[in-house]
């Protein structure tokens, strides 16, 4: 009788781990990124490929340029963008502190630093790298957060003619369903990636733009608005984007199908 309880429980056992394995795999939660394919308002199409290890990126390829990561410890700390004729455009290095990324290098082109506030906003400066490593302040801002989002980025630019004052701001509103890009590992932490980090995804973004001089303010705002489709993971299958910019450098309305 005991061997008999022992072989129910262990059919029992394994029963349940495969049950549960077969829920975390319909759950979305480990679910990754293949390809994107593009479709602008022109009829162009663009196909961008994700190579991982793991869950590590290893590449994204496009039409016109791959970009390969390199890992430390579970993050980030290089990207480096080739064209196709595997010519260097950017090497971007990566420093964190305590796991938070405190440092952006683009080399010899700008530096970016962050610094984490009590209110769980992100303050930064952009510096840009001329001549003889010699930088200059081209602006600082404040990245906003709410619920794993990033929903506003305020930024005021420091390089400006004397008397002029320039600032951007743009705001985030999103979905409840999952950004098919938050699975990668360490990916969420490249700040400067924007509404890409997020746990969700954006349906719809604010851009303001101000320039004060001598009491005399000019301003814009552009609204870029998206609508999607949903798999029974609740990860995006199609999105349509307005006034959309394609990796392809095509504007204007832009159809994204994805690919897990």
């Amino acid at each position: 009788m005991m061997k008999i309880n022992k072989y129910i429980y262990w059919v029992l056992s394994i029963f349940l781990l495969t049950l549960y394995s077969c829920s975390t795999d319909t759950d979305g939660s480990a679910k990754l990124l293949k390809k994107v394919v593009e479709t602008s308002a022109q009829g162009t199409v663009g196909t961008t490929l994700f190579t991982y290890n793991g869950t590590e990126i290893v590449s994204i390829e496009g039409a016109q340029k791959r970009t390969d990561f390199t890992y430390t410890d579970g993050l980030i700390t290089k990207s480096v963008t080739l064209n196709k004729t595997y010519q260097l455009i950017e090497t971007i290095e990566y420093s964190y502190l305590e796991g938070k990324l405190v440092e952006a290098e683009s080399l010899g082109n700008y530096r970016i630093n962050y610094i984490y506030n009590s209110d769980k906003t992100v303050s930064y400066q952009k510096f840009t790298i001329g001549s003889g490593n010699q930088e200059v302040k081209e602006f600082h801002g404040t990245l906003y957060f709410e619920n794993e989002n990033l929903i506003k980025e305020e930024r005021i630019f420091d390089n400006t003619a004397s008397g002029v004052l320039s600032k951007y701001s743009v705001s985030f509103d999103y979905d409840s369903k999952h950004n098919p890009l938050y699975n990668i590992l360490g990916y969420k932490k490249l700040l400067e990636y924007n509404e890409g980090i997020s746990s969700n995804n954006s349906l719809i973004s604010t851009v303001i733009t101000s320039v004060s001089k001598d009491n005399q303010i000019t301003s814009s705002a552009n609204f870029y608005k998206s609508s999607f489709k949903y798999d029974l993971d609740n990860y995006p299958t199609e999105q349509v984007s307005e006034n959309a910019i394609a990796t392809n450098g095509n504007v204007g309305y832009l159809k994204s199908e994805y690919f897990y």
